[in-house]
């Protein structure tokens, strides 16, 4: 999809501070959405499990069946707040039921409210670090299984879910369908955030030469898992457009996407890359 070099607001919603109560949740990311639309926003991204603390005491009791439409109140908000407004949102993530199975899950609302996609979280978070955090998130969740590229009318866009942005696979495979912009709305925890977290948004934009946006909840959110924080945009060539800290807040920037051709053309990486070696390649050699 060709998209024009013109620049755009890209507000991350970051830092909602989660409580356990969920339509307290549902009030608060409304009035942040408006307070971003009144910024100029015409892309809102939200963060991972915002409508419930990340806690796997309350996925269950927190989730929707989207396909009711009528016992699922982040759904109808979400789906409202974009027609409302006439913008496109990611989101974040919300806790899905469907067929007896729970699901991580991140829809996709444009300007006329109608959901454009739902991007289910791929690779589950599970860690076991003696003496600072045990999690297995697929004790609780299924995965999904299907990358998700949705066309929009600011750009082309490509999903993940905190855990997936590890994964570099992923975002090569969305380079190679032209995607502009990854979202990945996310809750990396204390440990593996301060290591990594703003590492690997910089690695996935600057090995793909595109945009990578990341939302995530507050510190202070409810829940026994600690939230690191810090939403973030970086630049296609890894330099990072604006970030914030781990209070709750609202960042906002401005993209142009004339920016993705113009590193591209002074860094041919596509054109350097050397698959006929790579596919060649016998790990058991490099790794004897």
């Amino acid at each position: 999809m060709a998209v024009a070099p013109i620049p755009f607001q890209l507000p991350n919603i970051t830092k909602l501070s989660v409580t356990s109560d969920k339509n307290q949740n549902l009030d608060r990311a409304s009035r942040s959405i408006r307070f971003s639309v009144e910024q100029g926003a015409k892309l809102v991204v939200l963060p991972e499990m915002w409508n419930c603390p990340y806690s796997s005491d309350y996925f269950a009791k927190y989730a929707e069946d989207f396909d009711n439409r009528d016992a699922s109140p982040t759904w109808s908000m979400l789906s409202e707040a974009a027609c409302c407004h006439g913008i496109t949102i990611i989101g974040g993530s919300l806790p899905e039921w469907d067929h007896g199975r729970l699901y991580n899950t991140c829809c996709i609302f444009g300007p006329d409210g109608k959901l454009k996609a739902k991007h289910r979280k791929i690779h589950l978070f599970d860690i076991d670090i003696p003496g600072e955090i045990s999690f297995k998130e697929s004790d609780t969740f299924t995965a999904g299984d299907q990358p998700t590229i949705v066309d929009t009318e600011v750009g082309r866009i490509g999903i993940g879910i905190c855990h997936d942005i590890r994964f570099p696979e992923l975002a090569a495979l969305y380079r190679k369908r032209g995607v502009d912009i990854i979202c990945y709305p996310g809750a990396f925890n204390m440990s593996t955030g301060e290591l990594l977290w703003e590492l690997v948004q910089r690695a996935r934009a600057v090995d793909n030469q595109l945009f990578v946006a990341t939302c995530s909840p507050s510190r202070n959110s409810t829940g026994s898992y600690t939230i690191w924080g810090h939403s973030t945009l970086v630049g296609p060539s890894g330099e990072i457009i604006v970030t914030s800290g781990h209070e709750e807040t609202t960042v906002i920037a401005e993209i142009d996407y004339s920016n993705i051709q113009l590193q591209r053309k002074s860094l041919p990486l596509d054109d350097q890359k050397r698959e006929d070696i790579y596919k060649f390649i016998d790990v058991h050699e490099l790794n004897p």
